[in-house]
């Protein structure tokens, strides 16, 4: 399920790391000291080189016995690396509403809150529906009072609602928004009864977030 993030490019690597590189392949393990001889340069020099291509995964170090090649690509490490993130560590605060609540009352937690989707609960707090800017705007068109329409007129209903849960991977939660052309996805846990509970979301904004915290991150 990794389709989405095909335009992602490989790590692009100095020659003196790909030298690196192909020592290690043809030598390993070897220690830091016996590459820096192979190169003429001191191990002070090589320390950010080895240091780099092994947090990003090209290679292995282990104390005392030096460093193995991986045998990874770039993008085989970023699709793993983004495996490892899951929804629980991502998610937002979910921004609700009661279903007996007004179109009015919406409009304005939406403005109030900044976001393009609001979900509705029941009185028990379990997941009734989501109501998006988009259902909110063809409600507002006319002269209806949208202070007596309830928001649960216009709302999307269980079980037409994609959702993902606490352990699942970001990489999954991705594409389901991709697949199915949506921007939001509530967080949900099962309860007892089987309906849902929500306890955060994802967004596209979160997705994004995330990949530029992989790009930035010193320990992939």
């Amino acid at each position: 399920m990794t389709h989405c993030f095909k335009a992602v490019k490989t790590i692009e690597l100095s020659k003196r790391q790909e030298q690196i590189i192909v020592i290690v392949k043809e030598e390993g393990p070897i220690t830091g000291e016996k590459i820096a001889e192979h190169l003429n340069l001191t191990r002070a020099t090589l320390r950010p080189d080895l240091a780099i291509l092994t947090m990003s995964g090209f290679l292995d170090a282990r104390p005392k016995v030096g460093y193995f090649y991986t045998g990874k690509k770039g993008n085989q490490l970023i699709g793993e690396a983004l495996a490892k993130m899951l929804v629980k560590d991502y998610k937002a605060r979910p921004i609700v509403i009661k279903e007996d609540s007004s179109v009015y009352d919406a409009i304005v937690t939406m403005f109030l809150e900044d976001v393009g989707t609001l979900v509705v609960i029941k009185s028990n707090n379990s997941l009734a529906g989501v109501v998006s800017r988009k259902d909110l705007l063809k409600a507002a068109i006319g002269k209806q009072n949208l202070q007596e329409i309830p928001v649960s007129i216009i709302m999307t209903r269980m079980p037409n609602i994609i959702t993902c849960q606490m352990e699942e991977s970001l990489l999954e939660a991705a594409n389901r928004l991709i697949n199915n052309q949506i921007d939001f996805l509530p967080v949900v846990r099962k309860l007892e009864n089987k309906e849902l509970e929500v306890i955060g979301r994802v967004t596209k904004t979160t997705i994004t977030k995330a990949f530029v915290e992989l790009g930035i991150d010193k320990d992939i």
